[in-house]
């Protein structure tokens, strides 16, 4: 993948790995768009990186998405590059069941049915550009994390649909790009302890790996503890699944 000199939007680009990806973007010389949530967010944002393009968009709701497609069509009609990074992780006990069904489904909003929405919303600018479609899914495709069941089911079927996408849109020389981060230290992981079960990457290697596999035309790139995920799902599953599952156990919420 080139690496400068094109235009980037990054989804759930006001924190964590988002915005470090976005910041580094903004470094080799390119026009750099990063979505949020929240306006105050981005505000901060945008204080901190006077060059960045901010826009609030929520990709779990449709009418959002079709608002942000709207907007980037005719402010940057060059855009060549999505990474869909948007992201949400909860702790889940299955057991207990959940009386707020809409809550219990979140994170597939955020992290499987946000990326397809906001792919499809620009999948024909993104052609038009012979761009690159950067979806971020994790290591845990591979392998569930016990404690989260459901961003871990996310996480496998996103990178299920990057697959038949990058097989959909190679004709239309459209490059997609699965990025597979291990456990990294931002907010979202906050709930995770520091221990030797869970080593975490900071956004910063996390960063540089990419980069790295970026520039060698990798077109899944594992970084750190996620290559030894993929691994280990191959060569030993019950083993590693046994593992995360001890890893995780006292994560798992009681109530």
């Amino acid at each position: 993948m080139k690496l400068s000199g094109r235009t980037i939007l990054v989804t759930g680009g006001s924190s964590g790995i988002g915005l470090a990806f976005a910041a580094r973007f903004l470094e080799l010389g390119n026009e750099v768009v990063v979505t949020g949530r929240r306006a105050s967010k981005l505000d901060e944002v945008k204080a901190r990186h006077p060059k960045l393009n901010t826009i609030v968009s929520d990709v779990a709701d449709p009418a959002s998405v079709s608002a942000l497609a709207e907007e980037v069509r005719t402010r940057f009609p060059k855009l060549d590059v999505l990474m869909n990074n948007a992201g949400a992780y909860a702790n889940r006990n299955l057991a207990l069941g959940s009386a707020d069904l809409g809550a219990l489904t979140a994170e597939i909003d955020v992290n499987v049915s946000g990326p397809i929405r906001v792919t499809a919303a620009l999948v024909d600018l993104i052609k038009a550009n012979r761009g690159t479609i950067l979806n971020v899914s994790s290591g845990l495709a591979f392998v569930p994390l016990t404690c989260a069941p459901i961003y871990s089911a996310t996480k496998a079927a996103l990178h299920s649909y990057t697959v038949s996408l990058r097989y959909q849109l190679q004709e239309a020389g459209v490059e997609v790009i699965e990025l597979m981060p291990p456990t990294t230290r931002t907010e979202m992981t906050a709930s995770l302890p520091e221990n030797s079960s869970f080593p975490m990457m900071t956004t910063d290697d996390l960063v540089s790996a990419t980069m790295k596999g970026l520039e060698a035309g990798a077109l899944e790139i594992r970084p750190g503890q996620s290559n030894q995920l993929h691994w280990m799902s191959r060569l030993a599953p019950g083993f590693i699944n046994g593992q995360l599952y001890k890893g995780s156990k006292s994560m798992i919420p009681s109530s």
